[in-house]
Formats: structure tokens, sequence, C-alpha cells
């Protein structure tokens, strides 16, 4: 909190800062589920319709029910968080909305074309063709993609600004809208989250489907609601790993303030060690506790112990990311968690090859179970480290976040109606998600297995006309 607490700060900055944070780490939540769950959905509807199988169609249409109420909470978050870049940061949007609001507008009409899509998915069950309805809900993860590439390019654009020059006068001149979309830091992140959103979403389904084989639902409903988000998260997770390798390596070129304050490097040099957890103390450079791997740290960088890596005591006081503590924990987790996921991906790989079945251990049940929610904490780190690992920049090395923050009063007012809001969004989404699942468990329970497509049981289509 060092930099919040510096009197020269603007009153603002503070609850801005808190504001931006909430929403962002409500809304993040929302994201996997949006662009990863129409793809676990599709390709159980493929299932089913391929190979005539019911309980694959259920399914999908029980998916594409909760993709579209996520959907419908992700939009609203989503739109406040579109109003918070205007209101609580209008230095940012005044000097550099001509730079970097060209992914905006691709991410509003991405936004449109999404919601059509769903609405016309959810409403086609029984309606359409089965195999044309299918086919109109193909362009859905595609246009979901399309939404997460342009807001994870005005992120990458924050952390490795480009498509401008600075004029004399503070304002952006040779502005060219295609070089800032496709800034430097674009292809790291856009491959890191979108891994991530699948092995969320993966997770974070069978993790559900987990706990009804635990007690003893072993029918082939549970079986593929494990099994299919199960495995592509479990594919996913091993190219996480390689594209967050790439990402560390890349790092220490691109922003080696946030490195040194991920990895808690205090002194430039080679030879640097891998500090798991521990307590920086910015008073003095120092960190304290923790697990020291000697050389790994700059092995991990360069293949090599020689490897040079700058430290924090490089780096001006001034320019030093804010809450090193926060960034440094939070990607220790993230890593812990993704290292854990992995030896899971692992574990499920051998017993699904060796008997081709949902496995049964207790323990891999109840890890697949953890699975989930660990994966969405690993999620709300990444994002973390990207935000906080930024500051005091909130355009890197150009612009700093407290001169881009509102003079205006007022802010601890909206955070609050913004905490609210999504106390309330989170309790109606959590109570219409639990009324799903008890009506899909009462029709389970009275063998309610009616065919997806075709007319509902007990109406006579002829009298129906």
């Amino acid at each position: 909190m060092r930099d919040w607490l510096l009197s020269d700060q603007p009153a603002q900055l503070l609850p801005a800062r808190q504001q931006m944070a909430l929403t962002l780490m409500f809304h993040i939540v929302f994201v996997p589920l949006g662009v990863a769950l129409p793809t676990l959905m599709l390709i159980a509807h493929h299932k089913g319709l391929r190979r005539d199988d019911p309980v694959a169609l259920r399914l999908a249409r029980r998916w594409s029910h909760v993709a579209g109420l996520t959907f419908a909470v992700g939009a609203v978050s989503g739109t406040v968080l579109s109003f918070e870049m205007g209101l609580l940061w209008p230095g940012l949007t005044g000097v550099f909305g001509d730079v970097f609001g060209l992914p905006f507008a691709i991410e509003g009409i991405a936004f449109f074309l999404e919601a059509i899509l769903v609405a016309i998915y959810i409403y086609g069950w029984r309606r359409l063709k089965p195999w044309t309805h299918f086919k109109l809900g193909l362009p859905i993860p595609f246009i979901a993609l399309l939404g997460m590439f342009s807001i994870i390019s005005a992120n990458s654009w924050m952390n490795t600004p480009a498509g401008f020059t600075m004029g004399s006068d503070g304002r952006p001149t040779n502005i060219d809208p295609i070089a800032a979309i496709i800034n430097p830091a674009l292809p790291y992140e856009f491959t890191h989250f979108l891994l991530a959103t699948y092995m969320a979403a993966g997770f974070l389904v069978a993790s559900v489907y987990a706990v009804g084989w635990l007690k003893g639902r072993r029918d082939r409903y549970h079986r593929l609601g494990f099994l299919i988000p199960f495995t592509v998260a479990a594919i996913a997770t091993p190219l996480q790993f390689i594209a967050g390798d790439t990402i560390a390596r890349w790092l220490p070129t691109a922003q080696p303030a946030k490195f040194s304050a991920m990895e808690v490097v205090t002194q430039s040099g080679t030879h640097q060690p891998e500090v798991m957890f521990g307590r920086y103390d910015p008073a003095t450079n120092t960190v304290s506790g923790g697990i020291s791997i000697p050389d790994l740290n700059s092995i991990l960088v360069g293949f090599s112990p020689n490897t040079y890596v700058q430290g924090l005591n490089a780096v001006s006081p001034a320019d030093l990311p804010s809450n090193i503590n926060i960034v440094h924990w939070a990607f220790d987790i993230m890593v812990t968690i993704a290292s854990l996921l992995m030896v899971l991906a692992l574990w499920y790989a051998f017993l699904y090859w060796r008997k081709r079945e949902v496995p049964s251990s207790r323990l891999f049940l109840w890890c697949a179970i953890a699975a989930g929610p660990l994966t969405v904490l690993a999620v709300e780190s990444g994002w973390i480290v990207t935000e906080v690992g930024r500051q005091p920049w909130i355009v890197y090395n150009v612009m700093r976040t407290s001169q881009a923050v509102t003079d205006s009063d007022g802010v601890w007012v909206s955070l609050t109606v913004v905490a609210l809001l999504y106390l309330f969004l989170a309790a109606a989404t959590i109570t219409v998600l639990r009324a799903m699942a008890r009506r899909w468990r009462e029709a389970d329970h009275a063998d309610d297995t009616a065919a997806v497509y075709g007319p509902r049981p007990g109406l006579d289509r002829s009298t129906a006309a």
C-alpha cells in the first residue's frame, strides 16, 4: 500500500483502484465460462448427434442454459467495467483513446453478436432441426474468442504500449491502431489466458460431476459430464506450462521491474535463487522466510545459473511496483496451483489410459473436486500479477496511474454501489444455478429422459397445431 498512502497521491486513487480491482475480480470469474463453456457444450452436442446419444444431448442442453446465465451476468459486469474505464480513468481514455479505443469497439460488436447467437442457440432446442441447430451454435466460441482477444489486446497494450509516438505536448502522434492491437505482449497474454479459460471452465464443470461420481451416481450422465470437460482441461494444462514458461523468459526483458517483484529478486546479478513465498521488506530490500532454491531462477530465465537477472535494487524507488508482496504471493499461488493441476492431469491421463473409465479412486475424485475452485483462484492470481505488477504505471513507462485517475468526488460512493451490485449479482447467480441443479436432479430421479428434440412429452403436434 506504499503508493496509496503517500500524501502526494490524489485522494481518489485508492477507491478508484479498489473499485477497478473489485470489478475485474468479479468479472473474470465469468470469462472462462463465457469463452470455454460453449466449446464444451458443442462437443457434447456433436457427440450426441453423431452417435445418437440422448445423454450427451441432455448435457449440451443443460450446459447451454448455464452458458446463457453466465454470459448475462458477465455482460453486466463487463459493461460496468467499460464505464469505469472512462469514469475512473479519464486521463487514460482522454489521452490514449484514439490509440487503444479500437479493441473496445471490436469487443462491443462481438458482445452483440454473441448475445444474439447464444439466444438463438438456447431458443433452438426442440424448435430447429438438430444439425441446423448445432451449426448455428458453432460461431459462438469464435465470437467469444474475438471479444476476449479485444480485451486482452487493450490490456496487453497497457503493459507494452505500441502504435504511437509521444509528442512534445504530451499527446500521442503517429497513431497506428493496428500496431497498438498487435502489441508485443499480445501473443503471450492471449495464449496464456486462452489456455487458462479452458482449464478453469473444464476443471470447474468437471468438479460438479465429480461430486456426483463420488456420491455414487456412476451413470452415463455423470460419466460424460466429467470426462468431456476434464479431458479438455487436462489437454490445456501442459500447454499452459509451455506458455507460462515462455512468458517467464520474455518478461525480464519486457517488464524487468514486474519480473523482479514476481520473483522478489532483490539484488541484480547471476545465480539468482528461486524464492517461494516469504515476505519482502521494502525498507531493507530483503526477503525473510519462504523457500529458496539456489540458482533456479537464473536457470529458468536463461537455462544457465550464469544468466543475469535484474533486481529490485536497480529500479528507481518511484518506479517500484506497488504491493510487491501481493504480486509475489499471487505469482507463487498461481504457479503452485498450476503445478498441482499438472500432476492431476498426468494422473488422470495414466488412469484413463489403463481403464478407459472415470478414475474411481476417492483421492483422485477429491482432487478433481478441488481443481475447479483452485483453477479459478489461479486465474484471479494471474490477473493480480498482471495488474498490480504493472503499477505504478497505468501505461507502462508512459503514464502513471495517479495521472489518469479522475478528480471528481464520489468515488467511494460509486465503489459502494458497485460492491452492492456485485453482491446482488453473485447471490442471484448462485440462487439460479442451485435452482437449475435441483430441477435437473429431480428430473433425473423421475427418469425424465425425454429427447431434447421433437415435441415435448404429452404434446400432440396435430392438436397443438
